[in-house]
């Protein structure tokens, strides 16, 4: 696709300035949105800023769900698996309902779905790393069958692909600071965030 934009001297005021400079600035947008079939866009980058917020939101880290997003559908919100998964997280019907997804080929509503999923199977596997991908791709009921990761082929070579790309072995969430003045005007540095509702200013 191509744009051409002819510039004359009639149109060079300043306020025809400010119209060719908002031109462009819808022009940048555009080709850059997620859905636009002309993106220039790194896949990634189309969607930094829904992942960032999913992971302060449930307290993973972004580049864990960069990760799975790229092995499960590297990054096309309309991917559907021969199994029925489908969008950037690939969510089942059944993972895409109960986590309140109404579109799965949204992707800000894929992405805060797949990413509280991601949650529940971290806080379930205390935070190990390979038992919440081996869920995540084969389902909890066969980590429970087999007490571990199942000898599938398919979700060996997932958890491999996953780290790979995430570079690290454990899952760590970022820790939230809150800042309170105590009765004596101290400051109270903690994460506890009752003890900072607590104390807060009202």
């Amino acid at each position: 696709m191509y744009f051409i934009i002819i510039l004359t001297r009639r149109w060079m005021g300043m306020k025809e300035k400010k119209i060719v400079l908002f031109l462009l600035s819808a022009l940048a947008f555009f080709i850059c949105f997620p859905f636009s079939p002309y993106s220039f866009c790194s896949n990634a980058e189309k969607y930094n800023t829904i992942i960032s917020k999913a992971a302060v939101k449930y307290g993973l880290p972004s580049d864990l769900i960069h990760s799975i997003i790229k092995t499960e559908s590297n990054y096309n919100p309309r991917a559907v698996s021969s199994k029925g998964a489908a969008g950037l997280m690939q969510l089942m019907p059944s993972t895409a309902k109960q986590y309140g997804v109404t579109n799965v080929f949204d992707p800000e509503d894929n992405i805060f779905g797949g990413t509280r999923y991601l949650k529940d199977l971290t806080s379930l596997y205390q935070r190990n790393l390979d038992l919440v991908l081996a869920a995540y791709n084969a389902g909890q009921e066969a980590v429970k069958k087999y007490q571990g990761i199942p000898p599938y082929e398919e979700t060996i070579e997932y958890i491999e692909k996953v780290k790979s790309s995430y570079g690290k072995n454990s899952i760590i969430g970022k820790t939230k600071i809150y800042k309170y003045y105590d009765e004596n005007g101290r400051i109270v540095i903690t994460n506890n965030i009752f003890l900072y509702l607590q104390h807060r200013k009202k």
